[in-house]
């Protein structure tokens, strides 16, 4: 028998959009979100560069570069309104310690169908040509975090999906008939608990710590805090997003959720990482680290490679836990998680490193045999 009622665990992007799926397209008759913030999308979803990726950015993990490509299209006509165009996308390779050169770029852009061509003279010129080998035009764009929150407000209360704001969900269990028990605990301490038909961990960074005792099935996780610098850029690249890969380098490109330009550097972006522990909650890590910003130095580096950045007025840093499978990190690559828990039937974990993965999971959740 199909699936009565659903719970979501987690209201970032991911959350939402499952959410959705499941109250308009699987017909789950009540579909309920737990979210520990005061408001959606808050987090991840909203602490990131804000790149709807083209594949680019993939060169080591073909699997997740062909899948971001198939995905473009469909995501920005799928959120038209969210998406910022308004700028040119641009990829650099450098002539050091670079791990693609230009000939090995164009080759993998060309096997993911990914377009691209060489940069107008006016921009290569931007470049510092000693340590610049090539500079491509690229077909890449950002989406506004603010325009998703609204969208994703709006939509939930169209389609009678309700939002539990504020609850913190404490420890998913088996119940009877074939159910999964939530239960949570309100802001105020207050604590309740439900049962449902089936329940979706998305909790990013939190996916570990919903469970109390996974013993051996316990996530392979790494996470790092990742500092995300907002600046203004100067005039020349104002309407531009630059990436220079792949190493040690870093990207720049429109961040419309703050109408500024976003900064992050491979190397200074990270500030510190850990792999998955029990109760230790990545978050209230972040909470209690001493965060100084480090973009004098992604500036400073950054502009040895394009110089006008050292004209680049920084407004703030967003700091935020970032996760990854440990497996990936070799590669770079951003597969989905998709996976029943080992103790409680009905409750599957669900992470993505990239807002396009979203469809990947709509796939795997149209497979569930609760959900037939």
């Amino acid at each position: 028998m199909a699936a009565e009622s659903a719970c979501v665990i987690g209201g970032g992007f991911y959350g939402v959009v499952i959410a959705l799926y499941l109250k308009l397209v699987r017909r789950v008759e009540i579909v309920e979100i737990y979210e520990r913030e005061l408001i959606l999308l808050s987090r991840a979803s909203f602490v990131n560069q804000a790149r709807v990726h083209g594949g680019y950015h993939y060169p080591r993990s073909f699997t997740t570069a062909f899948r971001s490509r198939q995905n473009l299209t469909r995501f920005c006509s799928d959120w038209t309104d969210c998406i910022y165009t308004d700028f040119q996308k641009y990829y650099a390779l450098s002539r050091r310690n670079s791990k693609i050169t230009p000939l090995q770029f164009r080759r993998f852009c060309d096997q993911i169908g990914a377009p691209m061509q060489e940069a107008e003279p006016e921009i290569s010129q931007l470049f510092n040509p000693s340590l610049i080998e090539a500079v491509y035009k690229v077909q890449e764009y950002a989406f506004d975090a603010q325009k998703l929150r609204s969208w994703a407000d709006c939509e939930l209360v169209k389609a009678g999906v309700i939002c539990h704001i504020g609850h913190l969900v404490v420890d998913p269990s088996s119940d009877l008939g074939n159910t999964v028990r939530v239960s949570t605990r309100e802001r105020t301490g207050a604590l309740e608990s439900r049962s449902y038909s089936i329940a979706f961990n998305c909790t990013y960074s939190g996916l570990s710590q919903v469970e109390v005792d996974q013993g051996s099935g316990r996530l392979r996780l790494k996470h790092e805090i990742a500092e995300l610098a907002l600046i203004d850029p100067p005039p020349e690249l104002e309407h531009i997003g630059v990436t220079v890969m792949d190493g040690p380098f870093f990207s720049t490109m429109p961040f419309p959720a703050k109408d500024c330009h976003s900064l992050s550097h491979v190397r200074y972006t990270p500030h510190s990482f850990w792999v998955d522990q029990h109760g230790l909650s990545p978050y209230e890590v972040l909470g209690q680290s001493e965060l100084k910003t480090r973009v004098d130095r992604m500036i400073r580096d950054a502009s040895r490679y394009l110089p006008a950045l050292a004209k680049s007025r920084y407004r703030e840093s967003l700091f935020e836990v970032k996760t990854v499978l440990e497996k990936n990190e070799s590669d770079d690559g951003r597969p989905i998680l998709f996976r029943e828990s080992t103790l409680t039937s009905g409750l599957y974990s669900v992470l993505g490193g990239k807002l396009d993965n979203i469809y990947d999971i709509l796939e795997s959740i149209d497979e569930l045999p609760r959900l037939r």
